[in-house]
């Protein structure tokens, strides 16, 4: 038995098992887990890996790749646009890290130059590009610094897409790595379906090949951990290939790749996205990978206002980030793009700061930090709001008052004000007529100001 110090852990631990590439006759498709025909299956083995988050963590982004695949393409205009605020909410330290462009249309490329002439340091324009020799050279004549290559990894792939052998497989993408190491060209390796993948037959091994291609060129290399179904799980103790824990844990300790080269790109299929780039943070991989407001294929993406929230959370700093500017983004993509944000989308959507119930606006009256989750006017510019139908009570529409004409503390009307029995009054006869909709500001002003006319009347 060896043993050696482990910089990662500071400890000194034995030599790892060296995993052997496992080259199979047949696709090994879990069907222990995935039957297709009923619900993926969670299995635990309870062996259980601990936590180790990294010393420094961030945010990537892929609006202007994999987000503009589940809708029209952003004009140039609009990425310059959205690249400029996202530079702004990545603050001073770059939480934001990176960026990542397709580069094959005319638009493509003129966006990229655009936004390179801004000169921001964050987040850096990276690109996405095909497995190809000529597309490296395109990337390195752009001045890009680093691209994603698709290396899918699971036998979904190898065998039932692409029509190889693992070994076949595993060639071809070396050889293509190797190309984007020649074109000096940092390649990040989008590890495709990791969540369906043999790990240890084919992920380990074929990463410590990577791995030797890097040494001889000199030349970092990063690995992007892709679950692209959603399948992954982020509790501790369960089974690969679904643990997110394990992967990750596995792609430091048996794989040999340090944190700072480890990368989580999410899917929301089964609602874990946030959750699972959570965990993967916290098991060891310093990046996590998202689309502004989770836009992208299927169920979508990690959304990157989620996990600039959850950054704030584990860290207990934002670390310079300018949260203010999310709102700026959402108003930008309703107002100028036309993409409508469901209203119920936390931090963004137009509801998620509005309570509707006379209980809750009865509490924000007394105090805002009973409802509403932190200072939504200071970090996104948008106060609580209050939205009056059949039952917001008296307190709802005190709050609706107070809110909408900017009362100061000493100027608030109550529940028990004049104004708000009066306008409750007209709100249940209208709902006792049978009206099944929410009264719209328009109508509370026009009685507001009929009310503040019959006062002067009199």
């Amino acid at each position: 038995m060896k043993i050696a110090m482990n910089h990662h852990s500071n400890l000194l631990e034995e030599d790892h098992y060296k995993y052997a590439f496992q080259d199979v006759e047949e696709p090994n498709l879990y069907r222990e887990f995935f039957e297709y025909s009923t619900v993926p299956k969670t299995s635990f083995n309870f062996r259980r890996n601990p936590l180790g988050m990294p010393k420094d963590i961030w945010i990537t982004d892929t609006t202007f790749r994999d987000g503009q695949q589940s809708r029209e393409p952003y004009t140039v205009e609009q990425i310059v646009e959205i690249y400029k605020m996202m530079s702004k909410l990545s603050g001073p330290q770059g939480i934001i890290r990176q960026t990542e462009f397709f580069v094959y249309s005319d638009r493509d490329k003129a966006a990229i130059h655009k936004c390179m002439e801004l000169g921001l340091e964050f987040p850096e324009i990276t690109t996405w590009i095909r497995a190809k020799k000529e597309d490296f050279k395109l990337v390195h004549d752009i001045g890009v610094k680093e691209t994603g290559i698709l290396v899918s990894c699971s036998d979904y792939h190898i065998f039932n897409k692409l029509g190889l052998t693992r070994k076949q497989a595993m060639d071809h993408y070396l050889s293509v790595i190797y190309d984007s190491f020649e074109a000096g060209v940092i390649p990040r390796c989008h590890l495709e379906d990791i969540t369906r993948a043999d790990f240890y037959g084919f992920v380990v091994p074929f990463i410590e090949e990577i791995t030797k291609l890097s040494e001889q060129a000199n030349m970092p290399v990063k690995i992007r951990a892709c679950d692209t179904l959603g399948y992954g799980v982020p509790y501790n103790g369960t089974t690969l290939p679904r643990s997110v824990p394990g992967i990750i844990y596995g792609l430091q300790h048996y794989a040999g790749v340090p944190s700072e080269m480890i990368e989580w790109h999410g899917h929301n299929d089964f609602y874990k996205a946030v959750t699972n780039a959570a965990t993967a943070w916290l098991y060891g991989a310093s990046a996590v990978n998202c689309t502004l407001f989770g836009i992208g294929e299927r169920t979508g993406n990690v959304p990157l206002e989620a996990m600039v929230f959850e950054y704030g959370q584990i860290k207990g700093t934002l670390d310079g980030m300018d949260t203010t500017v999310i709102t700026d983004i959402a108003r930008y993509y309703e107002n100028v793009i036309g993409y409508k944000i469901p209203p119920q989308t936390p931090f963004v959507g137009e509801n998620f700061n509005v309570t509707r119930a006379g209980i809750h606006a009865d509490g924000l009256l007394k105090d805002e930090e009973i409802y509403n989750i932190f200072d939504t006017e200071k970090l996104l510019k948008r106060p609580p709001r209050v939205s009056v139908n059949q039952n917001s009570g008296l307190a709802g529409i005190a709050c609706w008052v107070n809110d909408r004409y900017h009362f100061e503390e000493s100027r608030q009307v109550n529940k028990n004000s004049d104004l708000v029995k009066y306008v409750k009054l007209w709100i249940d006869a209208e709902y006792q007529s049978g009206r099944s909709s929410v009264i719209s500001d328009e109508e509370l002003e026009k009685l507001v100001n009929d009310y503040c006319i019959n006062e002067i009347e009199e």
